[in-house]
């Protein structure tokens, strides 16, 4: 049997900032409490983005730095306490990554069968709280071996940056500025945009019917956010991205288009189960997106989450078995330490029977008692392999690219044919397989920002049992304004729009669909699988690559656009990488948490009343007015904005000096 890292060597000799003799103020009410307030406000956030972009980011160093600008006006706080506000946050944003990932499936399930609406408020509530959960308790037996044991070995690029943050903030500085200067940039221009539409919020081209490349597309969606999250990703991945989508919208449906009559796309949709009514007023861009492309998309991504999956075999062998090791081993004299302090193993045990009780009984949830009695087991054997596997992942990578997609895939996969196999196939048990996946989806994403918390927490000298539970307050609190969140986008935009395509959840739903109904489109989804494969073999991430031949270019163009503001910057600076702590990074974030924020603050004003028509559609009726009057092209005037936008980032991405000054 291969020893385990711990049993070569002991782990990397590492002293914290605060000793573990020491006793400071650390979970104390102030800290709770802004950290519950940061946690609704990313969670919200994170909504918006991945129900846009089919993506997230890391919200751990952004509320870092926030918290310790916030809490210097009620008082100088403590490094641990600035901690506990961070963990307690950085819960809402993947809390919220998991569940806008997969819970809205439930929508397209429910209206492919007879059955009623299972997206609902309890439902969302409850799946979010029991997936967040789950992953706090199973990482508890994991930290000693993945963050301890392997300190030397996982960086945990995330955490690491966040324990630079706020041991940087014990001697002030400028950090925060930068964050707020971003929310504030974006907040104005997202106002000037999306609320009083002084200038599109697209610059789209399309060749006609008739071009030599018929439909061939290339659109940017000129948005805060999208530029800050490229600029955080880097110029690497946002190409690699973006390329799956140029694969898609300038070769695959131009191909398509010279090769299938209009007639018979129209067809082969209402043979899916599209509306005739509405697909004769769909442009061919979008009929030919939903009858081909996107599967051929999702058999890309499901393919790219199966080849991480065989990548990382030997790290799933090893962790069960360090996981299996600690649960069978008893105290030592390092867990007397307040720094070696877990919440007990047994009430980690408890925990988990809970949650299966809790999903089996509540009549909220899908399906039968044995069926799921049934979806709780599934959860346990795939949610502990899952998150082991994410933990893992973003020690290496960081949460940003963890490929939570991939895993929650090969769980449905795994469940659906569970499913098959005990004789439960069929539409009306379509949710509850989901139901599985979106528990696993938000377990392994709250297990992979659980361990850049802990790690933070292992470097700055914090006391593990209440950062786990502070995590699990972070939990509770986040799922109240997540489920209400996706529930008031839904209403106002309609979740599977062109506005909020939520790409992942409709992907889980195709996966779903298909297997259980034995009627997926196989062909289209073994082109993308080879198309995935062909990728890998080129040494090309696999997984972005998919996640872009799957996203519209309007998302993954400006999303390469900010990594090439990075490169830029990094350029003219001499640097090979751009730090995490460096200004440029910081206002990006800045501009992601703005531009979400402000996005979700648009879907408010669009509900309110105000006469015979909303104040959004009232507003945007004026800002219009305004730009018909300039009379200049649209594409342009739009351009001008996103340019200065775009010179502002790299103005501060150039900024010299120490962040602490």
């Amino acid at each position: 049997m291969e020893p385990s890292p711990s049993e070569l060597a002991p782990p990397v000799a590492h002293t914290p900032y605060i000793l573990p003799e020491q006793e400071i103020a650390e979970f104390s009410v102030k800290a709770v409490l802004f950290g519950a307030i940061f946690g609704i406000l990313f969670g919200a956030s994170t909504v918006y983005l991945a129900l846009k972009a089919g993506l997230t980011v890391s919200a751990s160093i952004p509320i870092a730095v926030l918290s310790i600008s916030v809490l210097r006006v009620f008082g100088r706080a403590t490094i641990l306490e600035n901690n506990i506000v961070q963990t307690i946050g950085s819960a809402g944003e993947s809390i919220a990554c998991g569940v806008a990932f997969t819970v809205p499936a439930l929508l397209f399930l429910s209206e492919g069968s007879n059955g009623p609406s299972y997206f609902n408020y309890v439902t969302i509530m409850t799946l979010a709280a029991c997936g967040g959960i789950l992953g706090v308790l199973f990482m508890v037996p994991l930290r000693r071996s993945l963050i301890v044991a392997e300190h030397g070995t996982l960086p945990y690029p995330e955490g690491t940056a966040c324990a630079d943050v706020l041991i940087a903030g014990e001697k002030g500085g400028r950090m925060a500025g930068l964050v707020f200067g971003g929310v504030a940039v974006a907040a104005v221009y997202k106002l000037l945009n999306s609320v009083l539409s002084l200038w599109k919020e697209a610059v789209v081209w399309v060749s006609s019917r008739t071009a030599t490349l018929p439909n061939a597309t290339i659109a940017n969606e000129i948005s805060p956010e999208y530029l800050g999250v490229g600029y955080i990703l880097g110029p690497k991945v946002g190409g690699i991205m973006v390329s799956g989508s140029v694969l898609t919208f300038c070769v695959l449906i131009p191909m398509l288009s010279l090769l299938v009559p209009v007639q018979k796309v129209v067809s082969d949709l209402v043979a899916l189960g599209f509306d005739p009514q509405t697909v004769q007023h769909w442009d061919d861009v979008k009929r030919f997106r939903e009858a081909y492309t996107r599967y051929i998309g999702a058999g890309a991504v499901t393919m790219a989450g199966i080849i991480t999956l065989i990548k990382t075999m030997p790290t799933i062998w090893r962790s069960l078995k360090e996981s299996v090791a600690a649960l069978r081993g008893g105290k030592d004299a390092r867990q007397t330490l307040r720094t070696e302090r877990d919440i007990p193993i047994t009430w980690v045990a408890i925990g988990a029977v809970a949650l299966v009780v809790i999903l089996a009984v509540l009549p909220v949830l899908p399906g039968s008692f044995g069926g799921k009695l049934l979806m709780s087991v599934l959860m346990l054997v795939f949610g502990f392999l899952f998150v082991t596997v994410s933990s893992r992942i973003v020690g290496l990578i960081g949460s940003s690219s963890n490929p939570v997609s991939g895993m929650t895939i090969a769980t449905l996969l795994g469940t659906a044919l569970v499913f098959l196999s005990v004789g439960m196939g069929g539409v009306v048990n379509q949710p509850i397989a989901l139901s599985v996946g979106a528990i696993v989806c938000i377990a392994s994403a709250n297990a992979g920002a659980t361990s850049q918390d802990l790690k933070t927490g292992f470097l700055v000298g914090a006391t593990p049992i209440r950062q786990q539970l502070g995590l699990i307050i972070g939990v509770l609190v986040s799922t109240l304004v997540i489920g209400l969140t996706l529930k008031f986008l839904h209403s106002s935009f309609v979740i599977g729009s062109d506005k909020f395509p939520a790409p992942q959840a409709t992907l889980m739903a195709t996966v779903i669909k298909g297997v259980m109904s034995r009627n997926l489109p196989w062909g289209y989804i073994l082109v993308g699988a080879g198309l995935a494969l062909m990728v890998f073999l080129a040494g090309v991430s696999p997984l972005a690559w998919a996640v872009g031949a799957y996203l519209p270019i309007s998302t993954t163009l400006p999303i390469f656009a900010g990594g090439l503001l990075c490169a830029l910057v990094q350029k003219l600076r001499g640097e090979k990488v751009e730090s995490e702590l460096s200004p440029g990074m910081l206002f990006a974030t800045g501009l992601v948490a703005g531009g979400t924020l402000t996005g979700v603050a648009s879907s408010i004003l669009k509900a309110i009343p105000l006469g015979s028509s909303d104040l959004l559609t009232r507003s945007q009726q004026i800002g219009e007015g305004l730009q018909a009057h300039l009379g200049i092209n649209p594409d342009l005037l739009a351009l001008v904005p996103y340019g200065l936008l775009a010179f502002l980032l790299v103005k501060v991405g150039l900024r010299k000096g120490s962040l602490t000054e």
